[in-house]
């Protein structure tokens, strides 16, 4: 078997675009009202999450999905079109099913499936493009 061919630095990027794309997508801009109404979390609650620990973790976690998706794209043939597509087939037909089916079974609204779901497809997609694009 051929070792993947593996970026480094795109993975770190893929990493810190997990922020990024989350900061937009949950900023009042977008859909921080909405996901808050239908977590049931007010401001009060959020107010006493410890930060440091929960961006610690979640860099952690998408340091983690950033280089699975990286093994999977290391196939030297890997262009920016399979990375996005690929990015996207692993966010909506892998992820954001298995979230959905599980906040099914936990009673959540289509919107708040919808929300986070969204969040899940175009973050997937966007690491397949930075991972595809840099080689």
């Amino acid at each position: 078997m051929n070792e993947p061919n593996i970026n480094h630095w795109a993975v770190l990027t893929c990493t810190l675009a997990n922020l990024l794309v989350g900061a937009i997508w949950y900023s009042p801009a977008l859909f921080y009202k909405a996901w808050k109404i239908e977590t049931g979390l007010t401001d009060e609650v959020l107010g006493k999450v410890n930060m440091i620990k929960l961006y610690s973790i979640t860099c952690l976690f998408a340091l983690i999905m950033s280089y699975n998706m990286a093994f999977f794209l290391g196939d030297a043939k890997t262009d920016w079109i399979w990375g996005t597509t690929a990015g996207f087939l692993t966010g909506f037909g892998w992820a954001a099913m298995i979230f959905a089916a599980i906040a099914l079974f936990e009673q959540r609204s289509w919107k708040y499936i919808l929300i986070n779901g969204g969040y899940i497809v175009t973050y997937f997609t966007l690491i397949g493009l930075i991972l595809g694009l840099w080689r």
